[in-house]
């Protein structure tokens, strides 16, 4: 409770601080421990390599807030879409149901709390990038087959880019590896990437960024 309070104190920090007075586009990295950057210096962390990347690739007037909480599933996204859309945010990243499958939570709870996020921000006319889940098979067939859909379907129902992995960026075949098959991305956990994990994880989202941009009302 106390790390999550914390990560939710830094939020409204990036909100209402330097975030509300940059200029040009401001986007909102809705998420859980992937975004929030657990386990790595705050520069390694997910949302400094991609605004640095974005830098890099031309978006020079893009500021990203890190929205991400550890431990956070959809539900708790969804809880806190409406003061995360504040008025400076034209555009969101969501990256959310990686704790959803960790606990076996119900499919269509993630999908009804997904398209809640969604709506929210459809509602505020914010472009949105949203990153899919994949289920492992564990939990049979049906699961992941409505796990994995729910993504792709809501994406297109709302107008939203898609991109069908987090970790689109550490595959070498089109193939998204599992945490065991590629360790050297990893730290020790297995679960979170290490700084060169994050680098090609970035690589993979960002030209998606790049297009969520591109969407943005001037």
């Amino acid at each position: 409770m106390r790390k999550a309070l914390t990560g939710i104190l830094l939020i409204w920090a990036a909100l209402f601080g330097g975030a509300a007075q940059a200029d040009g586009v401001v986007i909102a990295a809705l998420g859980d421990s992937l975004t929030q950057g657990y386990g790595l210096q705050q520069k390694d962390g997910f949302v400094p390599q991609l605004e640095n990347w974005l830098h890099e690739n031309g978006a020079v007037d893009v500021t990203l807030i890190n929205a991400g909480v550890s431990g956070d599933t959809t539900a708790g996204g969804l809880s806190r879409i409406g003061w995360t859309l504040e008025p400076q945010v034209d555009a969101l990243i969501v990256t959310l149901g990686g704790n959803d499958l960790l606990r076996g939570l119900d499919p269509a709870q993630a999908r009804s709390n997904i398209e809640g996020i969604l709506q929210a921000a459809q509602a505020a006319q914010v472009e949105v990038l949203l990153i899919g889940m994949q289920a492992p098979g564990n939990f049979g067939p049906e699961y992941k087959a409505d796990f994995d859909a729910l993504y792709p379907e809501l994406a297109q129902t709302y107008g939203a880019l898609f991109l069908e992995s987090f970790f689109i960026g550490l595959s070498e075949d089109g193939t998204i590896p599992s945490p065991a098959q590629a360790r050297e991305w990893f730290q020790d956990d297995g679960i979170h990437p290490n700084p060169e994990g994050v680098l090609r994880i970035v690589e993979g989202i960002g030209p998606q960024a790049l297009k969520l941009i591109d969407k943005v009302s001037p």
